[in-house]
């Protein structure tokens, strides 16, 4: 693959987020089309998966690796599959990394909730162009204009972000543990009043899907975990995917470790253990719990249509025409997704996720001829930069 090929692709899907064992890896044929596929013409692609490019991406990992300590992926769609996994599951001991572990999905979430508000869209229950003040009224200020929903879920409502203990790791680590209440976070936000108009541009921040989370509550009379299970987990049947309370620190069942490196005054670094942490910053934004494969069946459920009804999936395939609130560049995000552009003009949609020790990735064509799952156990995962290995496995996965 060219430098110009990779640099597209790279730029497209950053959302601004000694040697293991060998790589586990399988490549299966192409399945028969779906209907999916057919309708939309002639497939984005229709050749299998590189596999050797793949296993390179994920080869090497483990406690002595720069960047990551393992890494689960699934290539899937109507061309072919390949499955791959890498590294270790607990640098101590050196156990190989278990290929079907659980995983903190970070922002990940934000397409299952989108999904469930979509949902109560299609139903009747809630408008997208009803606003906060209609639907949770006395949680905006009187300072704020009418922010919709479809503001909140494509990150144009202008809602500053809550307060967090501090931007490096250290301030997050000596916090892991704090429980926080989401409507204790949107009245701190919403305190510093709007960040700018409704609608005029577009800014990605947790705080309108934590609003999100809230309102789900309201409409369904539930708590957020439970419609949340009740409307896309028992359904699709994904039994390794949970949504921890607000006091859960422990991710359930078998899973590899997750680590952050940090530096040492010599120049060298520390792997911290960073599996255990709460969750109640991230709570609707950011909390879900999977595995790759309920993820690859998630992604495929919601681009072919059995999750949300044709009319409100085209708002997760829909960018806002705004610019970017931080860069000044033309909006990428959608509701609870992101538009990015492979060579040659194709077009790709998925959504990125964030959890120290974890990144994750779900997506693919919007026609499923070629769908991306991984988590990789990055060892800065919360970092600028987009991390090296999962660098490597998108470009071997949309390798044409």
């Amino acid at each position: 693959m060219n430098a110009t090929t990779r640099t597209l692709i790279a730029a497209a899907l950053v959302m601004g987020i000694a040697s293991g064992p060998a790589v586990a890896a399988h490549a299966a044929a192409a399945p028969a089309p779906s209907a999916v596929s057919a309708a939309a013409g002639r497939p984005v692609f229709s050749t299998p998966p590189d596999a050797a490019a793949l296993e390179r991406a994920i080869a090497g990992l483990g406690a002595q690796h720069e960047h990551a300590t393992a890494a689960l992926v699934r290539v899937g769609g109507t061309s072919g599959e390949w499955r791959g996994g890498s590294g270790v599951a607990d640098v101590r001991t050196g156990r190989p990394a278990i290929t079907d572990g659980r995983f903190r999905a970070g922002s990940v979430t934000k397409t299952f909730t989108s999904a469930v508000v979509l949902q109560l869209a299609a139903e009747g229950r809630l408008r997208l162009d009803g606003t906060v003040q209609e639907y949770l009224p006395g949680l905006l200020p009187g300072s704020f204009k009418p922010v919709t929903v479809r503001q909140l879920l494509n990150y144009t409502s202008g809602i500053r972000p809550a307060d967090h203990p501090g931007d490096t790791f250290e301030a997050a680590y000596a916090h892991r543990f704090d429980v926080e209440d989401p409507r204790a976070m949107i009245a701190n936000a919403v305190a510093k009043g709007p960040e700018f108009d409704p609608g005029t541009k577009q800014h990605y921040l947790n705080i309108d899907y934590t609003i999100l989370g809230v309102l789900i509550e309201k409409v369904t009379g539930t708590s957020y975990e439970k419609a949340v299970t009740a409307r896309i987990l028992k359904p699709l049947g994904l039994r390794d995917t949970s949504l921890p309370s607000r006091t859960q620190t422990r991710i359930p069942g078998a899973h590899n470790r997750g680590y952050q490196a940090v530096p040492l005054p010599d120049g060298g670094r520390k792997l911290v253990d960073v599996s255990v942490w709460g969750s109640s910053w991230e709570w609707a934004a950011g909390d879900l719990i999977s595995t790759t494969a309920d993820l690859e069946r998630f992604t495929k459920a919601l681009f072919g249509g059995r999750l949300v009804p044709k009319a409100q999936l085209e708002e997760m395939f829909t960018v806002p025409a705004v610019t970017d609130f931080e860069t000044g560049r033309p909006a990428e995000l959608t509701a609870g997704m992101k538009r990015f552009v492979l060579p040659g003009g194709k077009e790709a949609w998925g959504k990125t996720g964030g959890r120290h020790g974890y990144n994750t990735v779900i997506g693919g064509t919007r026609d499923l001829s070629r769908t991306l799952v991984y988590s990789v156990n990055s060892t800065d995962a919360k970092g600028r930069n987009m991390n090296k290995v999962a660098e490597a496995i998108v470009y071997a996965a949309f390798a044409k």
